[in-house]
């Protein structure tokens, strides 16, 4: 895959460090062995010292050089919580409450970031992408430019050329039914993800009509967010709203829209709702035999990602790859 060569050559350049807010869990720690018999991404395991050693120690994983951090006993955890009171000024947190819900690893990693101890976070192997979201939100917040957290899965599998083929699709985790205006959002932040993985996008919004053969609020949504999205990208083809078979099969195109620039070649597609988009990677992955990677998070000031809780070590390792090198 065109990604993973190319980003770890960039984080052996500049090494970066990352953040596992599951220090004792097995698939964390073969993730960390892994990245600490290279040199390019050092992980930070969170929890107690003691605990992280003998899980590793139990499930035969060598993690020396790891950073282990606790937050009972972390000696910067004062300034933490007067960090994170300011942050939450507007909620009037007190130091008691900030103290509590630092406590928690999601938080306590979330802060190592906005602290600057580290550069990245994954977490999610035990919890719900909400809890890893929410102190991202809370803490990190988004972009300047942005006013939502969005999502993007990256779908590859091996080519009949010998190259891997490479698909983005968004957004499939966070955001249930996204506006018009959201849409275009999701679409820009997908491109540079996109490009990441070396994808030049040709961006389908995608519907069950094709350029009007249907209609409905649905369609109309996404044909008003590609004309919105053409205008803001201008750069980059977008085209919708195109059914998934006329975005894919230059056949189907040409009976459907031939004069379309982006049907039957798409590698990047927005999906309407989380409904669909869920259902749509998913679909990809078992039975066309694509590794998905994601969901990775879009718009936020530091790269943090939601690891799926059924996830495996070598998912875990590339995740952690990822997320370091949106740095």
């Amino acid at each position: 895959m065109y990604g993973f060569g190319t980003m770890i050559e960039q984080l052996k350049k500049n090494p970066k460090t990352i953040v596992f807010t599951e220090g004792t869990d097995p698939r964390i720690l073969e993730a960390a062995s892994r990245l600490l018999a290279s040199s390019f991404l050092t992980p930070i395991l969170v929890g107690n010292e003691d605990d992280v050693l003998k899980a590793a120690e139990e499930a035969g994983y060598n993690i020396r050089g790891a950073q282990i951090i606790d937050s009972n006993h972390y000696d910067r955890f004062e300034e933490m919580v007067e960090t994170f009171c300011e942050l939450r000024k507007g909620k009037g947190m007190t130091p008691e409450e900030a103290r509590k819900i630092l406590s928690q690893p999601n938080y306590f990693g979330t802060m190592l970031v906005q602290m600057g101890v580290a550069d990245a976070l994954l977490g999610g192997a035990t919890y719900s992408t909400a809890d890893t979201v929410r102190p991202a939100l809370q803490i990190i917040k988004t972009k300047p430019s942005n006013s939502i957290v969005s999502s993007c899965f990256i779908l590859v599998r091996p080519g009949a050329t010998g190259e891997n083929e490479v698909l983005a699709m968004s957004d499939c985790a966070i955001n249930i039914n996204p506006t018009e205006d959201e849409l275009v959002e999701i679409c820009g932040e997908t491109i540079e993800c996109a490009k990441i993985f070396g994808v030049d996008p040709k961006v389908a919004f995608l519907s069950y009509s094709t350029l009007g053969s249907g209609k409905g609020e649905d369609v109309e949504k996404m044909r008003n967010a590609a004309n919105k999205a053409k205008a803001a990208f201008p750069n980059t083809p977008i085209d919708g709203e195109l059914q998934f078979d006329a975005a894919v099969s230059p056949r189907v195109a040409r009976t459907k829209c031939p004069q379309s620039q982006v049907a039957g070649h798409a590698n990047t597609f927005i999906f309407p709702d989380i409904n669909s988009g869920n259902m749509g990677y998913k679909i990809a992955q078992r039975m066309g035999n694509f590794e998905a990677y994601g969901p990775i998070l879009l718009g936020l000031n530091a790269p943090i990602n939601d690891l799926s809780r059924g996830c495996n070590a070598i998912e875990v390792y590339s995740m952690a790859i990822i997320t370091a090198a949106l740095v």
